[in-house]
C-alpha cells in the first residue's frame, strides 16, 4: 500500500474437538486457504492470471510462483462455485491435446451460453465421454436437444446411447476442412501431372487455393487468376469448393439434398478422386450434416472451434501446463463473464 508491504499479525483460536480429540484451528473468513495470504489478494491473483502469466504476476507482487498458483486455484474454484453451469440444451463436443504422444482430453461445452462445462477422460474413447453423462446425470442428459461434434465415431456412439433424444450436428468448420484436404490433394495432383514449365503457377499456391477469393490480398487474387487459367481442373475443383459451402444456408432439408446432388452431378467425367470420396464421406454423414437445416439447429457452430483456439492461447502463454488439475480450472474460467 503506498509502496509499502503490509504485513497482519493476528491471533488464531485452537480448540481441542470432542468427539475425536484432534487440535482444530479457528477459519477466519478474510483468510485464503494458505493462512499467510489474504482472501482479497487471492482475487486479485486470480484476475492478474487472467491477463499475465504466473511469472509476470509474482514478479508484480513480489510473491513466490508456487504461492500464485495455488492463490490462482483458490479464485478459480470459488468462480466455478458462484458460476454453476445451468441445465444445457445444444452441447459441442471436442478433443483437446494436452501434450505429445496423442494424449487427449475431452472438452464439452455449452454452445448457447458460449462456456466450457466439462474437461475430463484420459482420452477421446466411447467410455471418456459417457463420464460426462455420468456426472451431470439424466436429469440434465435428457434436456439435450441437439450436440455438435466432428465426425468422430465413439463421441457419436456415447451420445446415442446417453442422450437417445439429441439431434446430431456435424460441425460445419470439420467438414469443410475435409474438403479443404481434397483441395489439396488435387493440387498436389496435378503438380506432379504437369509439364515442369506450367509447374510455376502451382507452386507455392496451397494457402491460395484453401483460402475464399475475398480473403486473398490484391497479390493473392491475380495469382489465383493467373492459376486458374492455367489449370482446368484446379479451376474447376476451386469452384466446386467454394459452391459446396452454400449448403448450410439452406432452411429446407429437401432443397439442401437437391443442392448437393447437382454438386455430386458437377463430379462426372471431371477426374477428381479426391472430391468424389469426399462426396461419399457427405453421403455417410448427411443425417448429421443436414440437420443444422432445421431452424432450432441455428447454433453458433464457429464456437466450438473457437474453444480449441483459446485453449491453446492458454497453453502458449504457460509453455504447456504439468499441472493437469490447473489447466482444466483454466479452462472452465476462461469463458467465465469477467469482474
Amino acid at each position: 500500500m503506498l509502496g509499502w508491504r503490509i504485513y497482519l499479525r493476528f491471533e488464531r483460536r485452537r480448540v481441542i474437538c470432542a468427539v475425536c480429540k484432534a487440535v482444530r484451528v479457528e477459519r477466519l473468513d478474510w483468510l485464503a486457504d494458505n493462512p499467510r495470504y489474504t482472501r482479497r489478494l487471492a482475487v486479485q491473483v486470480g484476475r492478474l492470471c487472467r491477463e499475465m502469466t504466473n511469472k509476470a504476476v509474482a514478479e508484480a507482487l513480489q510473491l513466490h510462483a508456487a504461492t500464485v498458483k495455488e492463490l490462482d486455484k483458490q479464485y478459480m474454484r470459488e468462480e466455478l462455485t458462484r458460476h454453476p453451469p445451468a441445465s444445457p440444451r445444444v452441447i459441442g463436443i471436442d478433443e483437446l491435446s494436452i501434450r505429445k504422444g496423442h494424449t487427449y482430453r475431452i472438452i464439452v461445452s455449452d454452445v448457447e451460453r458460449s462456456r466450457v462445462i466439462w474437461v475430463g477422460g484420459e482420452g477421446r474413447k466411447e467410455t471418456d465421454l459417457d463420464l460426462f453423462f455420468a456426472e451431470i446425470g439424466e436429469k440434465k442428459t435428457g434436456k439435450i436437444e441437439a450436440a455438435v461434434m466432428d465426425m468422430w465415431k465413439p463421441f457419436r456412439l456415447s451420445l446415442k446411447k446417453n442422450a437417445t433424444q439429441a439431434q446430431i450436428i456435424y460441425d460445419k468448420f470439420h467438414v469443410m476442412g475435409h474438403l479443404g484436404k481434397a483441395m489439396d490433394e488435387v493440387r498436389r495432383q496435378e503438380y506432379k501431372r504437369v509439364a515442369e514449365k506450367d509447374r510455376a503457377f502451382i507452386k507455392g499456391q496451397r494457402y491460395t487455393l484453401l483460402s475464399h477469393r475475398e480473403n486473398l490480398s490484391r497479390e493473392g487474387q491475380e495469382s489465383l487468376k493467373k492459376l486458374l487459367a492455367a489449370n482446368r481442373r484446379l479451376h474447376t475443383a476451386y469452384l466446386l469448393k467454394e459452391e459446396f459451402g452454400q449448403l448450410w444456408d439452406y432452411r429446407s432439408e429437401a432443397w439442401a439434398r437437391k443442392f448437393f446432388e447437382r454438386w455430386k452431378e458437377q463430379l462426372k467425367w471431371q477426374r477428381l478422386k479426391p472430391f468424389e470420396k469426399f462426396a461419399a464421406l457427405v453421403e455417410r454423414h448427411w443425417e448429421g450434416i443436414i440437420s443444422y437445416c432445421n431452424p432450432a439447429n441455428k447454433v453458433k457452430l464457429g464456437f466450438v472451434e473457437g474453444v480449441n483456439n483459446k485453449v491453446r492461447v492458454i497453453q502458449r502463454r504457460a509453455y504447456g501446463y504439468r499441472d493437469e488439475e490447473y489447466l482444466k480450472l483454466k479452462i472452465l474460467t476462461a469463458f467465465l463473464p469477467r469482474k
